[in-house]
């Protein structure tokens, strides 16, 4: 068996309405990815072993529990934004990469004709690329502006865009991403409901469930945050982690801030996400650094991308191992610069020492993902941080 599952899609209304209506997963996967949406809105996401469905198939009423309600009539009692003032707010929407011209390819052409209902600028970074392959996917497409950073490293190259961005609202896409047909409007909407905001997440889907790996990850809850808004300000009282564990705020794959703020914060952290040896930490500090600034973060799920996971184990597991080394980096750069938050940043580590004890004992998650995470947290914590400042400042002369 191939270990994937069949993608299928559902309408709330036609679940409710024929709730016995059966699915079936495709000859040779292992299970069903039901997504469910109301009205067009995203409501809903599903895994279903075809061990526990039976030779009968995915029940249509069994992929409807209460949270997919409740996120159902969340999203139907929020107000309309009206067309009117589309542009309130000017969108840049900024993809950094380096050496994919595929997925960039195919990221455009799931944005550009998104415009049509929200203008935005499109802006494509092209980060210390080896060829014009980039380019050339770019000046293929009208209404893409290209800038090539030299320094490599995506920091430097979300810098570059933070420089470079016209919009007041700067968007990041990661070029493993599709846009959905709403992530504009739901962009749009996100900033226009919450005009106080200085960052917004929104919600990524899988592009595929094809493989072991990739079902694997979204049995752990991929980079899903749920289907229901959420606000979240410089303080949340009963949560003593509040702001440091800034992972569950989203992901960086699908970001937006206010830039004046970014810019006013000395923009990303160019020690972070810079490639070997530190290739992540630069999102989730960011997170962290707007909410200690006190302006709030919002998580939109109607603004959504497609990301498209790792599909081998070895590719996931030193995904695992990155995870671990940029969490506990900017954990370990956070103690320094903001000392005020050291016991809550004590407090962060040992709750995740006692995440992965609990991933474990969990029977979804293999001991070598959880070794993988726990050998990377350790490195990132001790000195990986400074060693890749150094790194940054080395590349930052060679450049100049």
């Amino acid at each position: 068996m191939s270990g994937g599952y069949t993608p299928i899609t559902i309408e709330l209304s036609d679940a409710l309405d024929n709730p016995d209506r059966r699915y079936r997963p495709d000859a040779g996967d292992d299970g069903i990815a039901c997504t469910v949406r109301d009205e067009g809105a995203l409501v809903g996401f599903s895994l279903h072993p075809s061990a526990r469905m039976g030779p009968a198939g995915l029940r249509a009423g069994d992929a409807v529990d209460d949270e997919v309600r409740q996120a159902a009539i969340c999203n139907r009692l929020r107000p309309r934004v009206p067309a009117d003032i589309a542009d309130a707010h000017k969108i840049t929407v900024a993809i950094c990469s380096r050496n994919r011209p595929v997925w960039v390819a195919r990221l455009l052409d799931s944005l550009l004709p998104l415009r049509r209902e929200v203008p935005c600028e499109v802006l494509l970074v092209d980060n210390a690329p080896s060829d014009d392959r980039t380019k050339d996917v770019a000046e293929a497409r009208e209404g893409v502006r290209y800038v090539r950073e030299p320094k490599a490293g995506l920091d430097f190259a979300r810098n570059r865009a933070v420089a470079e961005a016209s919009g007041r609202i700067l968007a990041f896409l990661d070029d493993d991403v599709v846009a959905d047909p709403n992530y504009l409007i739901g962009l749009r909407r996100a900033w226009l409901e919450n005009p106080d905001a200085g960052a917004m997440t929104g919600l990524v889907m899988p592009f595929a469930v094809e493989t072991p790996a990739q079902v694997l990850f979204e049995k752990r809850g991929g980079f899903r945050r749920g289907f229901r808004p959420l606000r979240f300000g410089a303080r949340r009282f009963r949560d003593q982690l509040h702001p440091c564990g800034a992972g569950s705020f989203g992901a960086g794959a699908h970001m937006s801030f206010d830039v004046e703020l970014v810019r006013a914060l000395g923009g990303f952290d160019e020690a972070l996400d810079t490639g070997r040896p530190l290739p992540g930490g630069g999102d989730i500090d960011m997170f962290y650094r707007v909410l200690r600034a006190g302006r709030p973060l919002v998580y939109e799920p109607q603004c959504t991308v497609y990301h498209e996971h790792r599909r081998e184990m070895s590719q996931l597991r030193h995904q695992f191992y990155t995870w671990g080394l940029g969490f506990m980096a900017y954990i370990a750069k956070s103690m320094r610069t903001d000392p005020e938050m050291r016991g809550p940043m004590w407090r962060t580590v040992r709750w995740w020492l006692r995440y992965g004890v609990r991933l474990l004992r969990d029977d979804i998650t293999p001991f070598g993902m959880v070794l993988a995470e726990f050998r990377g947290g350790v490195k990132g914590f001790f000195g990986e941080y400074d060693r890749s400042a150094r790194r940054s400042e080395r590349i930052r002369r060679e450049v100049a």
